[in-house]
């Protein structure tokens, strides 16, 4: 090799390390396990926490709530999410009631939305039992999460889990 050659090299490799170092972007940060998104709703006293549904799944997939907690289900997806207790297919897991026992929920109290919703729109559950509840899309049964609820305190707040 001669002395061009040899620094044409040297200039490539250069070239290569500055172009990686400069478009390798920031890796994204995990939320704090402090962070929650917990909100009150104006004129009502009942403690609110979102999850979003994605094409990739629930976030966050793991909540702990204070009892009597609303968690709003928001279908940020590409397809219908259908929110449902476990277990797949059957849902019987928070009220003891099997999918054609307690669908149509119209007392709402068996944690399934009963049906899928679009895009853009939001299933909505007030857990009023202490306990972990798995839950699942029964449209697509490998994305899943869980709620944990506790007993309710006046300083209690959702945590947020990933």
């Amino acid at each position: 090799m001669n002395g061009n050659t040899i620094w044409t090299i040297v200039a490539l490799i250069i070239i290569v390390g500055v172009g990686w170092f400069l478009l390798k972007g920031t890796p994204a940060k995990a939320p704090s396990p402090d962070v929650t998104n917990q909100t009150q709703v104006v004129g009502s006293t009942t403690p609110e926490v979102t999850v979003t549904y994605t094409d990739q799944g629930f976030s966050p997939k793991e909540i702990a709530v204070s009892l009597g907690t609303t968690v709003n289900f928001v279908n940020r997806s590409s397809d219908k999410m259908w929110v449902a207790s476990a277990v797949h297919p059957t849902h019987t897991a928070y009220s003891g009631t099997s999918l054609s026992q307690h669908c149509p929920d119209t007392a709402s109290s068996a944690f399934d939305e009963c049906a899928g919703d679009e895009p853009g729109k939001t299933y909505s559950f007030t857990f009023n039992k202490e306990g972990t509840w798995k839950y699942h899309d029964h449209i697509n049964s490998k994305m899943f999460g869980s709620v944990t609820v506790t007993a309710s305190s006046a300083s209690a707040t959702p945590v947020l889990q990933n």
